[in-house]
């Protein structure tokens, strides 16, 4: 019998398929330009130490925490379809920085079962109000945690990075 190795999660069937996947095809997956997305790093002030909380959401099908993000939007700027992302997908409004806080990437499954490359453009958003009544409710779980657990609940590393080292920019 083999040794259980330590602090090693067990990967999950569909995550063990894709890698699998991947593997046998790695063509398809640089195959076109990775496509872009705009995400919604909400975060609010735990009180009055400076300490913050981060908004994390699980996704509508795998269940899996990640931030609000989504596509572009037509007549719409980044920072301004990044903001609707967290209004449709969290009930979160607030004031957004208009400059990206970071970048992330990871592989979107479409609806035919294909994998894309993107690249989602991170922007920042200080809650001001959090509704109940959102378009998306009752198909996510929401979140308010640390830094730290939020980058330890998304599966991104460069997301965690993004999240377990990040500041609030401006005032």
């Amino acid at each position: 019998m083999k040794p259980k190795k330590e602090g090693r999660k067990p990967t999950s069937p569909k995550s063990k398929h894709l890698l699998q996947q991947l593997a046998r095809t790695p063509e398809k997956l640089f195959s076109s330009a990775f496509r872009n997305q705009y995400g919604a790093l909400c975060f609010r002030y735990r009180g009055g130490d400076g300490e913050i909380d981060i908004l994390v959401i699980t996704s509508r099908d795998s269940g899996r925490w990640i931030v609000p993000k989504g596509w572009p939007m037509k007549g719409k700027q980044p920072h301004e379809a990044a903001a609707i992302e967290a209004w449709e997908e969290a009930g979160v409004r607030g004031k957004v920085r208009k400059v990206p806080v970071g970048r992330y990437t990871y592989l979107k499954e479409l609806e035919d079962g294909k994998f894309v490359p993107c690249v989602v453009d991170l922007f920042q958003i200080e809650m001001k109000e959090v509704r109940a009544d959102f378009k998306e409710r009752g198909q996510r779980l929401l979140d308010w945690v640390s830094p730290d657990e939020a980058a330890r609940r998304v599966r991104e590393i460069e997301l965690k990075s993004l999240l377990v080292n990040f500041k609030p920019q401006g005032k």
